[in-house]
């Protein structure tokens, strides 16, 4: 059977340079083909095509030498690897959607050209991550995160009945790069809880972590009994999840997290955890969506 692409969307911006590039060494370390897809509507802004002859309009010109420059950058990265493009005369993020459903998974930068600097993330990318039914990487961070060089793929532990593809996919990463999967379950001890609590009675903190090791062996369980080769590292942490994942992400080549996919619902399906990251991980942002 053939393997499904990565498909990027380029569009000539730095932050898609660097999303083609994370890609191709992606594409090559999995063995996938790279599918390069840029989208806009020319035709909206350049208007109907002159009747007398074949003469393209300049946006389609242009578009059609970002998505040649970024397979000839991907090339010279990986020669091997096999490289695709298109040019789609549609809106980027519905036309990367669309895309996304003959994917193995969908790669953005983290702005999009012409969105402005102090962005923290770009449109298409929050669209993107928000609505695909199939996972999304949004390649941000900084140097050390983008080069890959920490050895380490950080998992945030979501519910054992909706976190199920985001295991599987973290596994899957930590197994192609050879590197430690670091799995972390946020925790909290809410303010309200007091000792007329039965089960909190002497140290409800305690029973709140317990509960959180416990969900994490339920999470995990399958997982490391089918790869048994790679390294896990399971942390229970009391904190904010957006803000414990932020800070460990500095450490991390990706951070994988969870996101329900409500069938039949095309609203933004973003969570708190994911939103944040998308816009403050220091690493790149994998969004791995599971049906509920």
């Amino acid at each position: 059977m053939t393997e499904l692409p990565l498909v990027v969307g380029v569009d000539g911006s730095d932050p898609s340079l660097l999303a083609v590039d994370w890609a191709a060494d992606e594409a090559a370390r999995l063995g996938l083909p790279l599918r390069l897809v840029h989208a806009s509507l020319w035709e909206r802004y350049e208007g109907a095509l002159p009747s007398g002859g074949p003469k393209r309009p300049p946006a389609q010109v242009m578009a059609e030498h970002i998505v040649a420059s970024a397979a000839e950058r991907a090339g010279r990265r990986h020669p091997d690897l096999k490289v695709s493009t298109a040019t789609l005369p549609q809106e980027a993020a519905d036309a990367l959607l669309r895309e996304g459903n003959n994917a193995s998974f969908l790669l953005t930068g983290s702005r999009g050209r012409g969105e402005l600097k102090g962005l923290l993330l770009g449109s298409v990318g929050l669209a993107v991550a928000a609505r695909a039914h199939c996972p999304v990487i949004v390649v941000r961070g900084d140097k050390a995160g983008l080069a890959g060089t920490h050895e380490r793929i950080l998992l945030g532990a979501g519910e054992p009945d909706t976190g199920g593809e985001a295991v599987r996919f973290a596994f899957r990463e930590a197994e192609a790069r050879g590197c430690t999967l670091d799995v972390v379950r946020a925790w909290r001890c809410p303010a309200h809880e007091t000792t007329d609590h039965p089960a909190l009675a002497e140290d409800p903190a305690r029973h709140h972590e317990e509960q959180a090791a416990t969900l994490l062996d339920t999470l995990l369980h399958d997982a490391m009994a089918g790869n048994p080769d790679v390294r896990v590292r399971r942390t229970t942490v009391e904190g904010a999840a957006p803000k414990v994942l932020v800070g460990r992400s500095s450490a991390a080549d990706l951070v994988v997290v969870g996101a329900r996919r409500r069938a039949g619902h095309f609203g933004l399906q973003l969570g708190r955890v994911s939103h944040t990251l998308l816009h403050h991980a220091r690493c790149p942002v994998a969004v791995v969506p599971q049906r509920v």
